[in-house]
């Protein structure tokens, strides 16, 4: 079964509440399920604590990471279910990256 490789951007903000260590193991989490299931990543930016454009759950702060990764089309959703579950995400956006996009976040990275 030949899977189509694609290139993926994922912002997940997790609830500020989160220890250090928790926001580290909650980025984890999600690249595992990512490499777990035959993608590749390519790049991982935490921003760390940022203040909400509008209050979510009445929080005004949220933990941000950014996740640009290679990976078969199936992957999403095991990716979506899990980040639907876990209660330390109160918004995530998945991007699909075009060959424009993947060219302008790798000159990005290395200037």
């Amino acid at each position: 079964m030949a899977t189509n490789i694609q290139n993926y951007e994922l912002m997940v903000i997790f609830t500020p509440i989160l220890s250090e260590e928790d926001f580290k193991a909650a980025q984890k989490k999600f690249t595992s399920i990512i490499t777990e299931n035959g993608g590749e990543l390519v790049h991982e930016n935490p921003w760390g604590l940022r203040s909400l454009a509008y209050p979510i759950e009445k929080k005004t702060t949220g933990l941000y990471t950014v996740i640009e990764y290679k990976a078969p089309t199936d992957v999403n959703s095991k990716v979506e279910i899990q980040l639907n579950r876990d209660e330390n995400v109160m918004r995530f956006l998945l991007t699909k990256l075009d060959k424009f996009a993947v060219e302008y976040n790798t000159r990005k990275r290395n200037k």
